[in-house]
C-alpha cells in the first residue's frame, strides 16, 4: 500500500485496525484485527499497564497483526522501552506477521519528534514476521542493522529524514521473500542523508529477488534517484514503482523518458511532484499501458514575508 503523507490505515495486514480504548462491548476475535494499542493523553494508564491489559484479555497466540500508537501520556518519552516489551514476549504472539511502530499522525506528534530506536532487535525475536512498517525520523534515533530475515515480505520506513545507514543496513540486509519495499527519505533537516549511492545495491537487482514493488520516496533528491532507476536493473522485475512524495521536477522527468522502459509496469506513482504538463504527458505516454499516478503538480514554497525567498520544492512528509 502507498501512502501519500502521515495518517492512520485503516486496515494493515489485509485486516480491520481495531483500538480497544476506542470500542465499547465485547472484543472482537483475536485474529479478525489488526489491533492498535495506544495512551490517551488524559487517562491514568501508562504503555506497560495497557500492554500487560492486552496480554491479559485477548489470545495473543492467535494475534496476527499489531500497531503500536501513541505510547506515552502527556510528555514525549523514547520508544526503547516500548520495543523491549514486545522483545521480551515475542513468545506470546506465535501468529503475528504483520507489526507497525509508531501509528502516529502530526495531531499526536510530529513525525520528527518521535524518539525511535534501533529496530534490529524485534525483527530477530520475530522470525516469522511478514510485514513491518515503522515510522519516525533519523536525528530522533532510528535505526537499523543489517541482518537476515526469511519471512519478511513487506518493509517500509515511514519517515521525514532517513538515515543513510539505516538505507545501509537494509540493502546489507539477506531478505530473500522481499516482494515490497518502501523507503521515504525525508529533508536533510531532519536526520535524511542518505544518497543515491546507499540505494545501490537495491538498484542493481541482486540483492532481494522477488522484489516486486519499490518505492524510493520523499525525497529531495527525487531527480537524482529518477536517474540512477532510468538505468537499475531492478526495474525489470518490479510491477509497481513509486517516485512520489518527493522534489521530482522535468530533470528527473527527462530521466525517465530517456531510461529503460516502464511499460511493463501496472503503476508509476510520481504524486506530489514538480512536473510541468508537457513532460508529464510524455512521461505517461512513454509509459502506456502502465497507469502513471501524478495528479496536479505541486506549488513552490516562498517565504510570504521574506521578498528575497527564493522559491523552492519541498517534500511531502518531513516535520
Amino acid at each position: 500500500m502507498t501512502y501519500l503523507g502521515i495518517h492512520h490505515p485503516d486496515r494493515f495486514h489485509g485486516l480491520p485496525v481495531h483500538t480497544p480504548e476506542q470500542s465499547s462491548g465485547s472484543l472482537p476475535a483475536a485474529d479478525s484485527v489488526a489491533w492498535r494499542l495506544e495512551c490517551a493523553y488524559d487517562e491514568d494508564t501508562d504503555f506497560p499497564a495497557r500492554w500487560e491489559q492486552f496480554l491479559e484479555t485477548v489470545d495473543t497466540t492467535r494475534v496476527r497483526a499489531l500497531l503500536i500508537g501513541p505510547w506515552w501520556r502527556q510528555d514525549y518519552t523514547p520508544f526503547a522501552p516500548v520495543l523491549e516489551l514486545i522483545v521480551a514476549h515475542a513468545d506470546r504472539f506465535p501468529a503475528l506477521r504483520g507489526l507497525f511502530l509508531a501509528d502516529v499522525v502530526g495531531e499526536e506528534c510530529e513525525v520528527s519528534w518521535l524518539r525511535m530506536c534501533d529496530v534490529t532487535p524485534v525483527l530477530e525475536a520475530l522470525p516469522l514476521l511478514e510485514e513491518f512498517a515503522v515510522r519516525g525520523c533519523g536525528q530522533e534515533g532510528l535505526g537499523l542493522r543489517p541482518l537476515r530475515h526469511a519471512s519478511l515480505k513487506s518493509l517500509r520506513f515511514e519517515s521525514g529524514g532517513l538515515p543513510g545507514e539505516l538505507v545501509r543496513a537494509v540493502a546489507a540486509s539477506e531478505l530473500p521473500a522481499l516482494e515490497r519495499l518502501d523507503l521515504w527519505f525525508g529533508s536533510s533537516w531532519y536526520g535524511g542523508d542518505a544518497t543515491v549511492d546507499d540505494i545501490r545495491p537495491i538498484l542493481s537487482g541482486g540483492v532481494f529477488p522477488r522484489l516486486r514493488h519499490l518505492g524510493l520516496q520523499n525525497s529531495e533528491i527525487q531527480d537524482e534517484i529518477a536517474v540512477a532507476v532510468g538505468s537499475a536493473p531492478v526495474v525489470a522485475q518490479l510491477e509497481t514503482l513509486a517516485l512520489s512524495m518527493g522534489t521530482l521536477s522535468d530533470t528527473g522527468g527527462e530521466a525517465l523518458l530517456n531510461g529503460q522502459p516502464l511499460s511493463h509496469l501496472s503503476t508509476l506513482d510520481l504524486r506530489h511532484h514538480y512536473l510541468t504538463e508537457p513532460v508529464l504527458d510524455r512521461v505517461r505516454t512513454a509509459c502506456a499501458p502502465a497507469v502513471v499516478e501524478a495528479g496536479e503538480a505541486e506549488d513552490d514554497y516562498a517565504d510570504p514575508d521574506d521578498e528575497d525567498d527564493e522559491p523552492e520544492h519541498y517534500v511531502a512528509v518531513s516535520e
